[in-house]
């Protein structure tokens, strides 16, 4: 099996639009949670979310901009950072051994959104003639594919919020496999549309707005918590083939070690703690001697009142008496929860936190509850030692949990 490590990584977040202000913000414990303004927002129930600031127009030309979703423009330029960071990865390749994988839960939801409006609202006959290309699931993936002219495996993965953590295991399989060379992998979401929120006002998951401050309603691991936070953004890895990468001397950030990918067949929405173990246990099994080396997770940590003791009980089942001395922490305090990108997201920012000796922190843990009783990393960054090996969770409705370990 070939070695597959990352030698690109790229972000367009609710925190910032490239890798280094997102990471920034997040050690720095700066919140993207915010209420919501915009057409139809006075008519949701719940208004917090974490949009991105993001104007599309330098990265596009018109007559490209009436094709895109604002869910491929997001994965396109996160695409683009990565790229550009692996200095060449593409440079020489047979691109019949290049491909995307790209997870995402909604697809092009604003697309979708605003033909409904128009069909229905409106009572209009006429939506926009490129509606379906721009709303289909696998639009990102297809695009990052035209955009670089990969002729190799491109797949969308639709897991819910494990579809970018799946993407990337994927595609690093398929390398290890010596299936392919070099993959773009990742995810992206913009769910921040009117239908999309009502959908999940209906599902009751959402976060209730903090009183005092917006940005601190999502509080993971948290006795008061009361839900998650929708957030929009993409994150994208370029992955390749270790002795390529050597050969052609680019700067390894990190090599994918483990996947774990396990279903709980047991509940549409409600987690299980076997699960979400097994996952975890594929992945330190998949790692080798690397799942000793373990020395923070990030956890998937919604802040729903389902998720998170069933996390804390399932890290604590395949750690057992190291659980305890093992810091864990929720990203999604300050990003809200990403839906298909999220993982992705948090997997760049584990390894950001591997190679920077820096802990992102759990925000808004201020009421400890009994029965998440592992270290949160509690509202404040952390400075650690060298870590070797990291752990990324993220566990989904439908109940497919993804697992990925990363050394450095």
């Amino acid at each position: 099996m070939n070695r597959v490590v990352v030698t690109g990584m790229g972000v367009v977040s609710p925190l910032g639009n490239d890798i280094a202000a997102t990471f920034d913000a997040l050690v720095a414990m700066r919140s993207a949670i915010r209420r919501l303004e915009g057409p139809g927002a006075e008519r949701l129930v719940n208004r917090l979310g974490a949009p991105v600031t993001f104007d599309p127009q330098p990265h596009f030309d018109a007559a490209k901009l009436r094709m895109l979703d604002r869910v491929s423009q997001l994965a396109l330029v996160a695409a683009g950072e990565a790229l550009a960071q692996s200095r060449g990865a593409l440079e020489g390749l047979d691109l019949r051994r290049a491909g995307a994988f790209v997870g995402t839960g909604m697809g092009g939801s604003e697309t979708s959104d605003d033909g409904y409006y128009v069909l229905y609202g409106e009572n209009s006959g006429r939506v926009k003639p490129f509606s379906v290309l721009m709303a289909m699931n696998n639009a990102a993936a297809a695009w990052i594919g035209l955009d670089h002219g990969l002729q190799g495996p491109n797949l969308t993965y639709s897991t819910a919020c494990s579809s970018s953590s799946v993407a990337v295991g994927e595609a690093a399989r398929r390398i290890a496999a010596g299936e392919a060379d070099v993959m773009i992998a990742g995810g992206a979401e913009a769910p921040l549309t009117f239908g999309t929120m009502k959908a999940w006002e209906a599902l009751k998951t959402l976060a209730t707005e903090d009183p005092v401050d917006a940005g601190a309603s999502c509080k993971p691991f948290a006795k008061d918590r009361s839900g998650l936070v929708l957030g929009e953004g993409a994150a994208m890895l370029v992955l390749e083939d270790a002795a390529r990468a050597r050969a052609r001397g680019a700067t390894v950030l990190a090599q994918i070690v483990g996947y774990g990918l396990a279903t709980d067949a047991s509940h549409i929405t409600r987690p299980s703690v076997d699960g979400q173990a097994r996952a975890m246990r594929l992945a330190l099994d998949d790692a080798g001697s690397d799942a000793e080396a373990i020395g923070y997770i990030n956890a998937h940590g919604t802040g729903t009142p389902a998720n998170d003791p069933v996390e804390t009980a399932a890290i604590r089942q395949v750690f057992g008496s190291r659980a305890a001395s093992i810091p864990v922490s929720s990203t999604k305090s300050m990003h809200a929860h990403l839906l298909g990108a999220a993982g992705a997201l948090e997997l760049v920012a584990s390894i950001l936190a591997a190679r920077e000796a820096l802990l992102p922190p759990t925000m808004n843990l201020q009421v400890p509850d009994p029965e998440c009783d592992l270290d949160y990393v509690p509202n404040a960054a952390r400075p650690v030692e060298r870590l070797r090996a990291v752990m990324s969770n993220s566990f989904a409705f439908g109940g497919t949990n993804a697992v990925l370990v990363a050394r450095v």
